[in-house]
């Protein structure tokens, strides 16, 4: 291992190097998550530097001074110049260093009533709700995408299955819209973890507290817009994967529902079904079959809900059985949810423009309305004749003519209660989503 100036030494340093396998075994890939987190961590450590103003540590004079050095810090950072190694370890480090390295002293005193463990919550935090923000509005793009694609397709049929096999009439819109419905609940998930993680760490140090000084918590939680602080300090390391568990366990909830939806957009492409043509930007080709047109974005997608699923069984492994207090387990679910929100955001631009690029072919569509489908049409219409259900239902399976008659019938004449075949309307729908959005 080459030998570092004391600069290069992590902040921990105490005169004794670790073995080069051991740096690269302890920091893992943390430079590139820490990469992300830099402006983040930089924005917490102001806030932190105006609460040692009140706390005393440091005056008001000095406080100006290092909002300038943060200033010039940021302006590196979006220029790309700030580059973190496996020897600078962490985003803490770095920042501690260009401090000092521009206002001295003043930069040695930044450290004062923090340590790393509460450091790099409230960096992850902030980042995390400035990304699912983000999450929320690209879900909000994927609902309007299918609402639109219910006003374009309002009467178009489409069967209903059970069993992967044909059993009542359905279409389109309807489709699309119940689509579009769950995923707004999934909004409301993602909202729910957003606000849970969206409460300040620090002030609680290394899960303690920390002595002597008195940092004004509230006053820096809601500088950073958070909701308020964990309270007793040693929640916040107990909490550590919790909150992080919540939150993807809320992305695992849009991606299950678009796995559903990945799921049947490769079916209804597929040649035997037919109904649906997708874009030739959301497909690719085979290597030795010239004809292929393969729906490798929709597999994907579907595939995706399964990587979540690995990351939150990071979360729900790693914290287990640990004793109260920090550990450095708790280093892996840093990775395990970045990497996760990470994943859903490029999931849900998938997802979009899957449904964007979707073409019905309405021959095939019109093709697939067999008979068989009004069946259970003919026997309601038999109990609207005064006839018992049981025998009803029992009737209607003899009455084929019956079928073909409800099936020339257009939808809005056997259905009569909205959110059903024929009965859709997308405004519902749209007023939920300005509802949450309203709200977010």
């Amino acid at each position: 291992m080459s030998e570092q100036t004391s600069s290069d030494q992590p902040i921990w340093f105490k005169g004794t190097e670790a073995a080069s396998w051991v740096t690269r075994f302890t920091v893992g890939d943390d430079p590139v998550w820490d990469t992300m987190l830099l402006p983040f961590d930089a924005a917490a450590s102001l806030a932190h530097a105006s609460g040692l103003v009140t706390a005393g540590i440091i005056t008001q004079e000095e406080l100006s001074y290092l909002d300038i050095a943060f200033s010039e810090l940021g302006d590196a950072i979006e220029k790309g110049e700030i580059v973190i190694s496996v020897e600078d370890e962490d985003c803490h480090t770095i920042i501690e260093r260009y401090l000092t390295a521009k206002v001295g002293d003043i930069g040695k005193k930044i450290h004062t009533g923090r340590s790393r463990n509460d450091q790099v919550l409230a960096a992850l935090r902030l980042w995390l709700r400035h990304q699912m923000e983000d999450l929320s509005d690209q879900m909000a793009e994927l609902v309007e995408a299918l609402a639109d694609l219910s006003d374009e397709h309002q009467e178009t049929f489409l069967p209903g299955y059970t069993h992967t096999q044909r059993a009542m009439p359905s279409t389109v819109a309807l489709w699309a819209l119940g689509y579009a419905e769950c995923l707004l609940d999934d909004m409301e998930i993602l909202s729910e973890a957003s606000n849970r993680i969206n409460v300040s760490p620090l002030g609680s140090g290394a899960g303690y507290g920390i002595p002597y000084v008195d940092l004004p918590r509230e006053e820096v939680a809601a500088q950073l817009g958070f909701r308020g602080i964990q309270e007793n300090v040693t929640a916040v390391q107990m909490s550590r994967g919790k909150y992080e568990l919540q939150v993807v366990h809320a992305l695992l909830q849009g991606a299950a529902t678009i796995n559903r939806l990945a799921s049947d957009i490769v079916l209804y492409a597929s040649s035997e079904f037919g109904f649906v043509q997708l874009s030739d930007v959301m497909t690719t080709g085979s290597s030795i079959m010239p004809q292929k047109k393969n729906p490798d974005i929709a597999e994907l997608a579907r595939a995706t809900m399964h990587r979540l699923s690995g990351e939150m069984q990071v979360l729900i492994g790693v914290p287990a059985n640990l004793p109260s207090g920090y550990h450095r387990d708790l280093q892996l679910t840093k990775a395990a949810v970045m990497k996760s929100v990470l994943i859903t955001s490029d999931l849900m631009e998938a997802a979009r423009g899957l449904v964007e690029g979707m073409t019905f072919d309405l021959d095939r569509l019109n093709g697939s309305k067999d008979p068989a489908l009004f069946a259970t049409a003919v026997a309601l219409m038999n109990v609207a004749s005064g006839v018992p259900f049981r025998d009803a239902y029992k009737a209607a399976a003899e009455q084929k003519d019956a079928w073909a008659h409800q099936a020339d019938l257009s939808l809005t004449e056997v259905y009569k209660t909205s959110g059903t075949p024929g009965r859709t309307d997308s405004s519902g729908v749209r007023s939920r989503l300005q509802g949450q959005t309203r709200n977010t």
